[in-house]
C-alpha cells in the first residue's frame, strides 16, 4: 500500500507542477498598453510601455509567461480582427492570445469604442468663453454621449463571455478608466470650460459603470481606477497627476496627451492585487 501511495505521489507532481503555471494575457487599449510611456517594448506597432500595468503586474506576482497584445488606439473590433500598426506593422487579433493555459485576463477598452478621447479634443477653447461641447452634445434634450455608452454597455459582457470561450480556466479582470479631469476643470492649465470639464468626467464614470455592472452580470472581477486616482488628475501639478493633459511633461515620461504617465501606469498595480 505505501509503494502504492509513493507512485500516486510521484505521477501527481508533473501534473500538479503544470497546474501551477502562470499565463498572463493583458488586452486592451492605449491606456492599458501605456502608450508612448518610455522605455518601449512596440513603440512603432502598438506604442506599447515596457512598464506599462501588465509589466509590472507580471513582475510582482511572477507570472511563467505575460501575453501582452494591448494596442494603442485599438476598439474591441481588434479583439476580432488584425489592428494596423500606428507607425507600421500589424497587431494580431487580441483574443489570439487566449489559450485554454490562461489564467489571468485583464482587459481595459471602450474609449475608443465611444470616443472619449475625440470628445475631450473637440471640448477644448483657448479662450474662456465660446462654444460648449457639453451644450453641442446634448442640444434638443439627448445627450449623444450617454446615449452612445449605453449602447455600448453589452459589448463588456460579450467580451467577458468571449474570453471565458477561449480561456475558460481564466480569471477576467476589468480594469476601469481613471480620473481624468478635476469637478470644474483648471482652465488655462487644460483648456476646457468648467460645465465641459464635467461633461468630460461624467462620460469616463458612465463607461466605468457600465463596464462595471457587465463585469458583475457575467461573472469578471472589475477594477475601480477612478477613485484611487482622484486628486492625480490632469490638472495637478507634475509629479503628482498620474493623466497628462494636452502638453504631457516628459518629466513625468509621458509623451501622449490625455493619457497616463509612468505613475499612472504604476498605480494601476495595487487596485488590481487587490482583487485577485
Amino acid at each position: 500500500m505505501a509503494g502504492t501511495a509513493l507512485t500516486l505521489v510521484a505521477i501527481g507532481t508533473p501534473a500538479l507542477a503544470a497546474a501551477e503555471r502562470q499565463v498572463y494575457v493583458a488586452m486592451g487599449d492605449s491606456f492599458s498598453a501605456g502608450s508612448v510611456v518610455l522605455p518601449q517594448s512596440d513603440l512603432f506597432t502598438c506604442a506599447r510601455s515596457a512598464i506599462n500595468y501588465a509589466a509590472l503586474l507580471a513582475k510582482e506576482i511572477k507570472v511563467d509567461e505575460l501575453r501582452d497584445v494591448t494596442c494603442g488606439g485599438a476598439t474591441t473590433s481588434d479583439f476580432t480582427n488584425p489592428q494596423k500598426g500606428i507607425v507600421s506593422g500589424t497587431n494580431p487579433p487580441q483574443y489570439d492570445a487566449l489559450s485554454a493555459d490562461t489564467t489571468l485576463v485583464t482587459v481595459g477598452i471602450g474609449g475608443n469604442d465611444v470616443g472619449l478621447v475625440g470628445l475631450a479634443t473637440s471640448c477644448v477653447n483657448l479662450l474662456p468663453v465660446g462654444t460648449s461641447c457639453k451644450a453641442a452634445n446634448t442640444a434638443g434634450g439627448v445627450d449623444k454621449y450617454a446615449t452612445k455608452i449605453d449602447a455600448f454597455a453589452a459589448t463588456y459582457g460579450t467580451v467577458i463571455e468571449q474570453i471565458r470561450r477561449r480561456a475558460p480556466q481564466a480569471e477576467i479582470v476589468m480594469v476601469g478608466y481613471p480620473t481624468g479631469i478635476k469637478p470644474r476643470g483648471c482652465w488655462p492649465l487644460v483648456p476646457v470650460l468648467p460645465q465641459d470639464a464635467d461633461y468630460i468626467q461624467a462620460n469616463m464614470d458612465r463607461l466605468n459603470a457600465r463596464m462595471a455592472e457587465q463585469s458583475a452580470a457575467h461573472g469578471a472581477k472589475y477594477v475601480d481606477i477612478r477613485t484611487p486616482s482622484i486628486g492625480h488628475d490632469a490638472c495637478q501639478p507634475i509629479g503628482v497627476k498620474w493623466i497628462e493633459g494636452l502638453i504631457p511633461s516628459v518629466v513625468n515620461n509621458s509623451f501622449a496627451p490625455l493619457h497616463p504617465n509612468a505613475a499612472g501606469l504604476a498605480a494601476v498595480v495595487p487596485s488590481i492585487r487587490k482583487v485577485l
